[in-house]
């Protein structure tokens, strides 16, 4: 049993690579909830090899309290493999990265036009040559994120996530819905548990991702599809308490209360203050327009609230209209 595998045997629950969403700021917090492994955002090979310094300061994980996974984008072997050995140094030199991943997944029309993300998916022998590439670069275990395919018509994940475990990969993440889709609909299972009988025999563990959203879907989806793990995204967002709760059901542990108005401030409120930290006020304010609205969401006031914060240009001004609208003081 590898490494990896081990780790998800003690416990399944990985926090995904979320661009914009997942920096370290988030992270930390992530980390105190218990995961497996928490995932860093998309890391561009060509940036790296370029030494772009606002992708370094994004692998600037020293100090980190966590397992790591760092995940990186690219489509050509020779990049790939370049990128591939800078984070080699870094997890050497930070001791917290324990798996590099690849992605295959992204949806986003500036990563496929590139040719990367899930438009590798179309290119299964170019997908394996990523995958040897990397392999070939580092020490640390290989993984592949990947979708049910490009679209309906052409969904390849099983004969994907094949050729790249027989490259060198030893786990495979899918995500259950194609590129086509984007986010919408609902998460298809049935091809990852066909990826779960493949690469079985190759002892390669699969991680399956989309639409855990609770402990219940999440006893379900493991069951059903008999994958290793399970990757929580966007449900985590404003909702890190899930993972804690994900983490304390596999281990047998009895559910805790839910968050309360002052729990979310106090960690909505430190997410704010490190974001600051880290990359400035100015920043960090329009960082958290994005996570603030999924803390309050469902609370009366939650749309106007959101308002509100989008019109703030100050750390201050924002926590105080949030402790005023969860604590009414």
């Amino acid at each position: 049993m590898t490494r990896i595998a081990e780790l998800l045997a003690e416990n399944p629950i990985v926090c995904a690579p979320m661009a914009g969403v997942t920096d370290r700021a988030f992270r930390e917090i992530l980390h105190e909830q218990g995961p497996a492994l928490v995932f860093t955002e998309m890391l561009s090979d060509m940036a790296l090899c370029y030494g772009s310094e606002k992708t370094f300061a994004m692998l600037d994980l020293a100090g980190e309290r966590g397992r790591l996974a760092v995940q990186l984008c690219g489509s050509q072997p020779e990049f790939m493999g370049r990128a591939a050995a800078i984070v080699q140094q870094k997890a050497e030199e930070y001791g917290n990265i324990v798996l590099l991943d690849i992605n295959m997944g992204c949806p986003a029309p500036k990563i496929v036009k590139n040719g990367e993300g899930s438009k590798l998916m179309t290119d299964p022998e170019l997908a394996a040559r990523v995958v040897e590439a990397v392999v070939k670069a580092v020490r640390l275990p290989v993984s592949v994120k990947m979708r049910l395919g490009w679209d309906e018509e052409n969904i390849n994940a099983v004969q994907v996530a094949r050729r790249v475990a027989e490259a060198g990969a030893q786990l495979v993440t899918v995500h259950g819905r194609t590129r086509q889709q984007f986010y919408a609909g609902e998460a298809d299972w049935g091809p990852i548990a066909a990826v779960v009988r493949e690469l079985s025999p190759l002892g390669v563990p699969v991680i399956g991702n989309g639409d855990i959203n609770s402990v219940a879907v999440a006893r379900k989806r493991r069951a059903e599809s008999g994958c290793a793990g399970l990757m929580v995204g966007r449900a985590m967002l404003g909702n890190p308490w899930l993972i804690r709760d994900l983490v304390r059901d596999f281990a047998g542990k009895p559910p805790l209360p839910p968050p309360g108005r002052e729990d979310i401030l106090q960690v909505a409120v430190r997410q704010l203050r490190r974001e600051a930290e880290i990359c400035g006020e100015y920043t960090a304010v329009r960082l958290m327009r994005t996570h603030l609205p999924y803390y309050v969401k469902g609370l009366p006031g939650a749309a106007a609230l959101r308002g509100r914060i989008n019109q703030l240009q100050s750390a201050a001004e924002v926590e105080k209209a949030l402790t005023e609208f969860l604590l009414g003081t």
